[in-house]
């Protein structure tokens, strides 16, 4: 019998408009439910900031799985969905 699924995040950095987003990393952590990991990737789009694309997109799936094929486009227009989170990181100033 096959125990229960982990969860990681997958840090998608993309480009703009239909260029298609790349995995940039992924989260060392493990997680035992999609819903912890759910929870934990606010924080983890943060600690991405020094990624250099425009996009940034965090992905929770179960361990194991491919990444979902995306562009900085399609993330941008979809509607909120619960396993996937973008930002744009923000300009910095005053630095």
């Amino acid at each position: 019998m096959a125990g229960p699924a982990l969860y990681l995040i997958a840090i998608l950095g993309c480009g703009e408009g239909d260029a298609s987003c790349d995995e940039a990393r992924r989260v060392e952590q493990r997680y035992e439910s999609r819903e912890a990991c759910l929870a934990a990737t606010e924080a983890e789009l943060l600690r991405a900031g020094d990624l250099p694309y425009p996009v940034v997109v965090a992905q929770c799936r179960p361990e194991g799985a491919q990444a979902e094929p995306l562009t900085a486009g399609e993330v941008e227009r979809r509607e909120p969905e619960p396993n996937l989170h973008f930002r744009r990181p923000a300009n910095r100033r005053g630095e």
